[in-house]
């Protein structure tokens, strides 16, 4: 295999679109995403072909630690050269866990082409099919890897026929994937088969695997593998079949280069005007048309200060540029175009649309950001699949950590957004809220892994608050009594929710554009046309005043009262969720002096909380979806430790060697879930939680609840009562 002398020869290669493959690899949590990576990277010198393949037996955190490609580089170029000629392939990693489904998202924006992983012996699990469909619901086309072949020939002992069955099976379950979530046009085209090479087969922890086609071609049988593993010669399987090679021509062959795949992807992906100059650009994939940049993936360098990492779907970046974050209002100075080769930041100076620029100097941009030379609309607002639940407290054991631990949390937040921290000034606490435990406990893993010794709080469950039905119209008064603001609320639609969640309905939108999507969803004209704010946790405020004077100078406060009751709602002052407000009539005083921020703020509030009590409140508590994989022998154990957590058991799959549990469980009963689950199945049960839902509180202990919240919060424990905010 052709090695790379220099990165110039790199360079010019990254200026033929032709020879450039933007890919990512997908999988199921443990199924070998990390191992497959890792023997591509030894294959194009970037690792010592002894580590590859075996540093998992390490400590996920400790891998990363020692060997920082594997989940903290954001992407890698890779050197390859097939019939004698050189391309190179742009690959993203993927986290395979689902605490950081958002980061998959993100980068599934920046590639064309993906490798499903999937583990021979645990076949296509849930989590592969949700890699899939979110890879097809981006138009990224699948290849299948089937990996962990060894296990059905060392551990289980299959027959050459029952190997080659097992293999099809996990074939027609992919194509099953394919078909249920790929658009028509798609639906066939994109089905994968050993017989046109879009399905390889091997063993990734000792780095061999062949197409159907490549082996054909070095005259290799299915038998010959087996003959391998009978006489303990992995060595002439590796050096006949090496893995990488299968995986890297399967690459060049069936995924499209970037400016095939823009033509067809950039529809979906992005919701501006394709006749647009900037949409024109981005179809065709024009290293002359204005820059667009899609934010995959931000961290901080300790040298070099922040790395914002995308896909570049238009334009030519260079040294020395000044481009905007779209939508912010920033304008920044790129100091530096690099390309990831390995490990390594490689400067390249400038680079053509297609590639996967590491742009240094743009300190204020975050992954999900659109930058660019124009004002556009934007890629996405940022949003994510999940939302944080639980927090902890920490603070720093000495004192003297203080500034370092301020930074290092800063620094977190960067790189993962969806870890999100605050400051209480009133009790000196910082506080961290992630996705679940498991998410908490690896940010409390990095702290201590920086040389920071931090006290940690009992982990806290962020609940939510709704309403059940339409509440009444109450007449807020202003303190001065010379205002008075009259609001109803009612539930938001699920569907409309959903939308806001997932980033497709956010404030920074154009109005006409909200007005249109709410449209589609039943709201009537006039109400969709006047929508004053969306907040991002699923609230709405809608104006349905007529000729009301003094309005439009008192708006913005408005908006702030609104703001502030969707922050604390009445029950425990927690966050509310899926309330639309409408403002049915105002009455303002004509002196501007007499409905400043202090008198209209809280006439607004005072009429909203009364109206939501009067809406039946409800507590809402995040439930979690769990999967749990075990020896079919203790399914009894997982099924009982979960139903004795409030949770419910949804499903069992069983397959000829391990059985698959899914269920809920509210994100309160997990703070010991592990203990529990490793002492009933000692230790045998792998599992993963991922959000799954907010529900209702159950009554019986919905009121122990709220005044255990009220309580830690330091507030008065008794609810309050309409007529606290309004006078009968």
């Amino acid at each position: 295999m052709g090695r790379v002398k220099k990165i110039s020869e790199v360079i010019d290669i990254l200026r033929q679109k032709e020879q450039i493959r933007n890919i990512g690899i997908i999988a199921h949590v443990d199924h070998g995403k990390t191992t497959t990576t890792d023997s591509l990277l030894a294959a194009a010198g970037l690792l010592s072909p002894q580590l590859a393949g075996r540093a998992l037996a390490l400590d996920y955190l400790e891998e990363e630690q020692q060997r920082q490609m594997t989940i903290k580089a954001a992407n890698i170029s890779l050197y390859y050269e097939m019939n004698g000629k050189p391309y190179v392939i742009n690959m993203i990693d993927t986290p395979g866990h689902v605490d950081f489904s958002g980061r998959v998202t993100r980068a599934l924006r920046a590639i064309d082409g993906a490798v499903v992983v999937v583990d021979a012996v645990e076949g296509v699990m849930t989590q592969t099919e949700t890699v899939i469909r979110q890879a097809v619901g981006e138009r990224v086309r699948p290849v299948l890897y089937i990996n962990k072949i060894d296990r059905l020939i060392k551990e289980l002992r299959l027959s050459p026929d029952k190997v080659q069955e097992t293999l099809a099976r996990i074939v027609s379950d992919v194509n099953r994937l394919i078909h249920m979530y790929a658009e028509p046009e798609y639906r066939d085209k994109w089905k994968v088969s050993f017989a046109d090479g879009t399905v390889a087969m091997g063993s990734a922890k000792d780095r061999w695997g062949f197409t159907v086609q490549q082996a054909q071609r070095k005259g290799i049988k299915f038998g010959d593998v087996l003959d391998a593993f009978t006489r303990e010669d992995i060595d002439w399987l590796r050096d006949s079949v090496p893995l990488h090679e299968a995986l890297l021509e399967m690459v060049i062959k069936h995924h499209p280069p970037p400016h095939v795949a823009q033509r067809y992807r950039i529809e979906k992906l992005w919701k501006g005007d394709l006749e647009s100059e900037v949409g024109q650009a981005m179809l065709n994939c024009d290293e002359n048309g204005p820059v667009v940049m899609a934010v995959t993936d931000v961290r901080v360098d300790p040298q070099a200060g922040v790395v914002a990492t995308g896909r570049l779907f238009s334009g030519t970046v260079s040294e020395g540029d000044t481009i905007l974050l779209v939508g912010r209002n920033i304008k920044s100075r790129v100091q530096q175009v690099c390309v990831y080769m390995g490990p390594s930041r490689e400067l390249v100076g400038r680079l053509p649309a297609g590639n996967i620029p590491a742009l240094l100097g743009i300190e204020e941009a975050r992954a999900g950001d659109t930058i660019g030379t124009v004002e556009m609309i934007p890629f996405e607002s940022l949003k994510y699949v999940s939302e944080p639940v639980v927090t902890i407290s920490i603070e720093p054991k000495h004192s003297r950590d203080l500034p370092k631990l301020i930074d290092f949390l800063n620094k977190l937040t960067i790189e993962d957004p969806t870890l999100v921290t605050t400051v209480r000034p009133e009790t000196g606490e910082y506080l961290i809220s992630g996705m679940g435990t498991l998410h908490l406990e690896i940010a409390l893993t990095w702290i201590q892994k920086a040389g920071l010794e931090v006290v940690a709080g009992r982990p806290i469950i962020l609940y939510r608050e709704s309403i059940q039905k339409e509440g009444k119209v109450f007449e807020g008064k202003s303190p001065n009594k010379h205002n008075r603001i009259y609001i109803k609320v009612e539930p938001l639609e699920e569907e409309v929710i959903e939308l806001i969640r997932k980033g497709e309905l956010f404030e920074e939108m154009d109005r006409k554009q909200i007005a249109k999507i709410l449209r589609d969803h039943g709201w009537d004209a006039d109400e969709a046309s006047n929508v004053w704010t969306i907040d991002p946790r699923g609230n709405i405020l809608v104006d349905a005043t007529k000729g009301a004077q003094y309005l439009h100078e008192t708006k913005t406060m408005i908006i702030g009262g609104f703001q502030r009751v969707m922050g604390e709602g009445p029950l425990a002052g927690e966050a509310m969720r899926g309330v639309k407000a409408t403002l049915v009539q105002v009455e303002l005083h004509e002196d501007p002096v007499h409905r400043g921020y202090a008198q209209i703020a809280p006439a607004t509030w005072r009429s909203l909380y009364a109206s939501v009590l009067s809406a039946d409140p409800i507590l809402l508590e995040p439930v979690l979806k769990i999967e749990a994989k075990v020896p079919p022998d203790l399914m009894g154990a997982v099924t009982s430790t979960i139903s004795s957590k409030r949770g419910r058991v949804i499903d069992v799959k069983q397959s000829e060697y391990i059985t698959v549990v899914t269920g809920e469980i509210p994100a309160a009963e997990t703070f010991d879930l592990s203990e529990a689950m490793r002492s009933a199945t000692m230790g045998k049960a792998f599992w993963a939680t991922e959000f799954s839902q907010w529900r209702p509180v159950p009554a019986s202990i919905r009121d122990k609840v709220i005044q255990e919240i009220r309580k830690r919060k330091g507030m008065q424990l008794e609810v309050p009562t309409i007529s606290q905010f309004v006078e009968d």
